[in-house]
């Protein structure tokens, strides 16, 4: 007599769920995206970007005329003690970087930041725009 195992499929399912969730799409390992608020007032844009879990020293914002650009990078720490081992990851960790080109220059001689609780608060004054010149002939 032959002996028969019988095999269960939702065994390897649900063996180990709570240490190895079961991912059903969603997060496909890409980097997440930084979410941004724009607003415009009459005299400045304001800015408004998450950034949890990042030090203020690793954010960059860069002006260039009507381009502003914001990048940040997320450093991976290794606080495990000894006999630990990781079971499950999903904090991301590297860089991140967004660009917006808004309707007109930036004065980036007034512009101002603030990080407070992971967002990234940028006020970006409008520079006044250059009236054209009318010349005489002589």
């Amino acid at each position: 007599m032959s002996n028969i195992i019988r095999h269960d499929p939702f065994e390897d399912l649900f063996r180990g769920f709570f240490v190895r969730p079961v991912d059903f799409g969603g997060n496909s390992g890409e980097a997440p995206q930084m979410r941004v608020d724009v607003q415009e007032g009459p005299e400045n844009y304001r800015l408004h970007a998450e950034l949890p879990g990042i030090a203020k020293e690793d954010i960059h914002v860069h002006i260039d005329g009507p381009v502003v650009s914001i990048s940040a990078e997320r450093k991976a720490r290794q606080d495990h003690k000894d006999g630990e081992r990781v079971l499950r990851t999903e904090r991301y960790y590297g860089k991140v970087q967004r660009s917006f080109q808004l309707g007109q220059d930036v004065d980036d001689s007034a512009a101002s930041a603030r990080f407070t609780d992971g967002v990234l608060e940028l006020t970006l004054p409008k520079k006044a725009e250059v009236q054209a010149k009318r010349l005489t002939i002589e």
